[in-house]
């Protein structure tokens, strides 16, 4: 590729392995047409949605009430209702879309896509009642209000998550995918693409680094070279067809950063995210505060707060409570049948970290056999197939360890079961991050930090995504994945995908 296409003059050329992008800015308006194509998708199907609900909410309050919790009395005129339904869905429509859920920045990013529909939905709800107290003329049902609200915050949960999950499916495809920069090729720089490149349903697609400090076509990670300078960003961005610079606020010099805001802080076509410098420690939320004029970044100490600290406290130990009623006497067989197959203790107690780094011991029903660790130990120094990979996963496959009964303790996940007791006690949460040892602490890190933050989960994203399956630098991703997600949304969601990974054993040994 020649230089004399790019300007100014003193540029110097590009390197000739940036050459296979030179069609990225050809597609660039293609591929907003199709977001415009996506957001009109979603609006004619909320407006389905909300059809099926107010409908289904007319049945179960006036033609199925054997069903409901109310009787057949009031106003059951459906010409009424249709009339006033009519009215009510083009104001629910717009409620959504002023709590940016047609946004390209929410849609498909994160559990706060969930989180808006349900304000939005609520928010539609409180203003139907405000204007039938405005209005004495507007008599409707409560309980057609009541039913409405609730199948259109179920209803669009649902086809919010099925959408969703087929744009993931055809991002993982190369659609619905944006084109970035990573601007700074320093160790943060490096472990923002490697997120992003270990997420293709983030919908990022990373063409490369724009660093002051390294040479053009240097090598940064697999397939990805500097492109340049950030002094060449905006001749970058244009031939590139690049939309988002996403900035390692430690891998660029101060004044260098502000000049590339400069440039691009009134752009259509480039947006500009900064990442907050210490990566590896800011998982838990941060809220940013005037003092003296000057904005400050704090960091909470953990990521749920208000109300979301509620709900979780009574998920946890409602789910513990009736787990530990309904479970205890499957808790009585295994105890009876370890006790004569295998003398030994039925509880194994394994030393544990918690939150703010304090150790604990996490119940589980003993599945090795009593000597385990000299077993381990004689095993590892004579099978280098073995040590590899215990080095590796922190597990074997073909464990001598493991007993009959605990085989089949493990492959259906019921010795995690005892650890109810540790949730009842404060120490562990239904959803969270694997535990682990302090030994395995060092494996983690940077972002060994962030595991003080939070409880350690009896399952979590590690659980439903592939458990032992995982690599082990996959287990760390996923954990720091959830800690930066961590939200009442996101458990709920895990606990009922933990339901079928229990039943069909997937990576379990």
């Amino acid at each position: 590729m020649s230089s004399d296409v790019l300007t100014p003059p003193q540029l110097e050329p590009l390197n000739p392995r940036l050459s296979r992008f030179d069609l990225v800015g050809l597609i660039r308006q293609h591929g907003r047409r199709k977001m415009r194509a996506v957001q009109i998708a979603l609006f004619l199907m909320d407006a389905l949605v909300l059809i099926l609900a107010f409908s289904a909410a007319y049945t179960i309050r006036f033609i199925a009430p054997t069903v409901s919790f109310f009787d057949s009395g009031g106003n059951a005129n459906l010409e009424y209702y249709v009339t006033y339904a009519a009215l009510f869905i083009p104001m629910w429509l717009m409620v959504l879309a002023i709590f940016h859920l047609y946004d390209p920045a929410l849609l498909f990013g994160g559990l706060r896509e969930y989180a808006s529909a349900f304000n939005a939905c609520t928010t539609a709800f409180v203003f139907v009642i405000f204007v039938g107290y405005l209005d004495p003329t507007l008599v409707l049902a409560r309980g057609w209000l009541l039913a409405a609200w609730i199948f259109s915050v179920i209803l669009i949960f649902i086809e919010r998550f099925c959408f969703r999950r087929f744009i993931y499916a055809l991002r993982q495809r190369g659609h619905f995918r944006s084109t970035a920069y990573i601007v700074g090729a320093n160790d943060e720089g490096v472990a923002i693409a490697e997120q992003l490149m270990a997420s293709p349903a983030a919908g990022i697609n990373i063409l490369g680094f724009l660093d002051d400090n390294r040479k053009i076509g240097e090598e940064v990670l697999p397939g990805l070279v500097v492109h340049g300078p950030t002094t060449r960003a905006q001749t970058l961005t244009q031939r590139f067809g690049v939309d988002r610079l996403i900035v390692a606020t430690s891998g660029i010099h101060r004044t260098n950063m502000v000049d590339l805001f400069r440039s691009f802080v009134n752009s259509e076509q480039v947006s500009m995210w900064l990442s907050s410098g210490l990566y590896e420690i800011l998982t838990t939320g941060v809220q940013i505060q005037d003092v003296a004029s000057v904005p400050m970044v704090s960091v909470n100490r953990v990521r749920l707060t208000g109300i979301n600290i509620v709900a979780k406290a009574v998920l946890d130990y409602v789910g513990a409570t009736v787990g530990l009623i309904l479970l205890s006497p499957l808790f009585l067989g295994i105890a009876i049948v370890m006790r004569f197959t295998d003398p030994g203790p039925i509880i194994y107690r394994r030393r544990v970290v918690g939150v703010g780094g304090k150790e604990f011991d996490a119940f589980k029903f003993r599945t090795m056999v009593v000597n385990s660790k000299e077993v381990l130990e004689e095993l590892l120094a004579r099978d280098p197939r073995a040590r590899e990979e215990w080095n590796k996963f922190f597990k074997l496959k073909d464990d001598p360890r493991i007993t009959p009964v605990g085989a089949f303790l493990r492959k259906t996940s019921i010795d995690e079961f005892p650890q109810l007791l540790n949730v009842l006690r404060g120490e562990m949460s239904l959803v969270g991050p694997r535990m682990i040892t302090m030994e395995e602490v060092e494996k983690y890190g940077k972002w060994g930090l962030n595991l003080h933050t939070v409880k350690p989960g009896i399952t979590g994203l590690w659980q439903v995504t592939g458990r032992s399956e995982l690599t082990y630098e996959e287990r760390v991703r996923l954990d720091m994945n959830y800690i930066r997600n961590y939200s009442i949304w996101l458990d709920i969601q895990i606990l009922i995908q933990t339901i079928p990974a229990v039943l069909l054993s997937k990576g379990a040994y």
